[in-house]
């Protein structure tokens, strides 16, 4: 559970304080109570939050007025920070992913607001409007600005918004707004089709959405959204460099636009075209390329955007670019939800490591024609939506690229960034229509999104068999069409297997052959040993280790530069000569030790990555291992292993992998022994469980 601090840990205070000072602004602006005035340029076009525009209706006025639109706002406030809260309690938050979001986020957390008397005696003189008395009931809480911070980013992409019924939209925004109470500010970028650009319906679309996305965020509290319409431009001679840093033809022209409204707090909201230095006029560009021309702005990477002409016009001076915001993540709402996975069939990839998976999903994705649907018993995609989710996988990939290994990418479906509840009635009532991905349910999950901010994980681990991710079952639901479609996409980690998998799994050598070696040159032995003592917090004999698995070793698993790993050896039923074991198929595939740094641990997906290669690459049909009853540990085991068996009179706990079918009596009875005898190799001597 997800515990707030007692000091300035709570993320939700900069958004509050801020909020606050942001009204207080405004009330110092003039404004006009007409119904008729003028609208402000589509440039400084903002919708006020629900507290603003109560202060600006043209409804009652008074006492009685005012004590209603107070109650009124109040409610709906404690509404929302009770919906708050839950999405925080129910992401099942660690003390250690606790520490790691407070660590990222508890910097630029605004400290607790000291609380000024209200002044009693006005003092004679000249003031300026910002010291002008104000008549104030109780005390006032001074305002809190941060000039100097650098705000945490989400660059959210929200295609065929058009498509989203009010309640979807809302859901959404609603998110969007918790995710900046906790420390996360979003830029969003609307994506309603390249279709029909540049037509007079196009337009029309593009400015409803964007009307209606801000009516939805305004209504969860202040500040409310800014659209940017000025802040991306397009160069007259687009580069013809592949660099991914350096290619797009788009780039951020007039930077203050974006930055100075993110000081303040709003959420941006950003259109789909660009200011065209040619034709000086606005063009319909691609969502994508928006994407990824603020990823380049933001994180400093922005070289080749800004022409003469274009320093010129917006007074700002070609300089060496800097970092304006830390993108933490980059969010894809797509109705079509989460890359598709062989793997969990009606459902997504729970978690790509790009370094090692991109290639083999974009082969996938192009691949999955209705024959292949028909024979494996898979959904069917259309053309249309095999394209769709392969832009969304590689405009992740090229934006995770260019940022910080340890950003990551999110690609979910309306339905479950809003999180929302439905009706059992309203799922019947639409019971024939094509819904969403996700959509189909009657109780509200984990927030993907704010799961994701709080822990850096994704809901269900991806190392997880597919039995262990199913909604429970109950009579008064309706259960779903769809299993959840979120993906969580990191640059991730290049996996190094010893031997290769490919294109022949594992398979013990004959005895006396020649076998793969903890000293052969190919594995650097050093940083090997400081994985396993790191991990395990215990020193490795070596030499005995070495000795030990010499003639069983069937390879090893190397995650990243060291960061995690598995060492996997062939072990033999005690009393069992080797020739014999492997004329009769009774050799054990065996789980020798799994390793992982200790700054690895819980972040980045290491250990499922290493756990994945195991069963999925090398042994397929199953491996075995053993630890402590008592290890902390146990739980991660048992949610991946397909059994456990406690064995008596011995500290151990035997786990195994692999199809039930396979798995006769004499194997568990072989699994058992081997188990029960494998020495520990521990220089303090102790025997403990590995």
């Amino acid at each position: 559970m997800f515990v707030r601090g007692s000091n300035s840990s709570c993320a939700w205070k900069k958004a509050t304080w801020a909020a606050q000072a942001s009204v207080r602004r405004e009330q110092r602006q003039p404004s006009s109570s007409s119904s008729h005035s003028p609208a402000p340029s589509s440039s400084q076009r903002r919708f006020l939050s629900t507290a603003e525009n109560g202060a600006k209706n043209g409804g009652r006025t008074g006492p009685t007025a005012l004590r209603s639109a107070s109650s009124a706002e109040a409610k709906h406030k404690r509404e929302l920070d009770r919906e708050f809260l839950i999405s925080v309690l129910e992401s099942s938050a660690t003390k250690r992913d606790a520490r790691a979001y407070l660590q990222t986020f508890g910097s630029s957390l605004a400290p607790a607001p000291k609380v000024a008397p209200a002044p009693a005696v006005l003092v004679d003189g000249i003031r300026s409007m910002s010291e002008t008395p104000r008549f104030v009931q109780g005390p006032q809480p001074e305002a809190v600005v941060h000039l100097g911070e650098t705000p945490h980013l989400a660059i959210v992409k929200l295609r065929k918004p058009q498509a989203w019924n009010d309640a979807l939209l809302n859901g959404v925004a609603k998110t969007l707004y918790q995710l900046r109470e906790l420390g996360l500010l979003s830029v969003i970028v609307l994506d309603c089709g390249m279709a029909q650009a540049g037509t007079p319906g196009w337009h029309k679309t593009v400015t409803e959405q964007r009307d209606r996305l801000l009516g939805a965020i305004g209504r969860h509290g202040s500040p409310a959204a800014e659209v940017v319409e000025s802040g991306v431009w397009k160069a007259k001679d687009v580069s013809q460099t592949s660099s991914p840093v350096t290619s797009s033809g788009l780039f951020v022209g007039f930077g203050e636009g974006l930055t100075t409204p993110l000081r303040h707090g709003h959420i941006l909201v950003v259109m789909p075209r660009a200011y065209c230095e040619e034709a000086l006029e606005y063009t319909p560009v691609n969502a994508d390329e928006v994407v990824f021309a603020l990823t380049r702005f933001f994180s400093g990477l922005q070289f080749d955007g800004h022409s003469k002409d274009t320093a010129e016009l917006t007074g700002e001076h070609k300089s060496r670019p800097s970092r304006q915001a830390l993108i933490d993540r980059v969010i894809v709402i797509d109705p079509l939800g989460g890359i598709p996975s062989l793997r969990y069939g009606h459902g997504a990839q729970v978690f790509i490591n790009l370094e090692e998976e991109f290639n083999n999903i974009e082969q996938a994705l192009d691949t999955w024609d209705s024959e292949y649907a028909l024979d494996t018993g898979f959904s069917l995609l259309s053309r249309d939506a095999k394209t769709k989710h392969v832009e969304n996988l590689r405009l992740v990939k090229t934006a995770l690229a260019i940022l910080p290994s340890t950003a990551s990418a999110v690609i979910t479906s309306p339905a479950e960034a809003a999180n929302l509840k439905l009706p059992r009635k309203d799922i019947q009532q639409h019971s024939s229509v094509d819904l969403f991905a996700g959509e189909v349910r009657t109780r509200s999950w984990q927030n993907p999104l704010i799961h994701n901010l709080l822990t850096d994980r994704p809901i269900y681990s991806s190392s997880l068999p597919i039995g262990r991710i199913k909604p429970n079952k109950d009579e008064n639901e309706i259960l779903m069409r769809r299993m959840p479609t979120t993906t969580l996409a990191k640059k991730g980690l290049p996996v190094t297997i010893f031997p290769g998998p490919k294109p022949i799994r594992w398979h013990p050598p004959m005895p006396g052959h020649p076998r793969l070696r903890l000293t052969d040159t190919c594995i650097d032995l050093p940083r090997l040993i400081h994985l396993i003592n790191d991990s395990f917090g215990r020193k490795l004999d070596v030499e005995h280790y070495l000795d030990r698995v010499k003639d069983s070793l069937a390879g090893i698993i190397i995650a990243g530069e060291y960061e995690g790993g598995a060492i996997l050896t062939y072990e033999r039923p005690m009393g069992m000569s080797e020739e014999t074991a492997h004329k009769t198929g009774r050799l054990v595939p065996y789980l020798d030790k799994f390793a992982v740094l200790k700054k690895s641990q819980g972040a980045g997906g290491v250990a499922d990555i290493v756990f994945n290669a195991m069963v999925q690459d090398c042994f397929p049909s199953g491996v075995c291992w053993r630890s402590r009853k008592d290890n902390p540990v146990n739980k991660w085991y048992f949610e991946r292993s397909c059994g456990v068996r406690k064995l008596e009179d011995s500290n151990w706990a035997m786990f195994w992998t692999g199809p039930y079918a396979s798995l006769s009596e004499q194997r568990m009875r072989d699994y058992e022994s081997v188990c029960r005898w494998v020495p520990p190799s521990w220089a303090d001597g102790k025997m403990v469980v590995d």
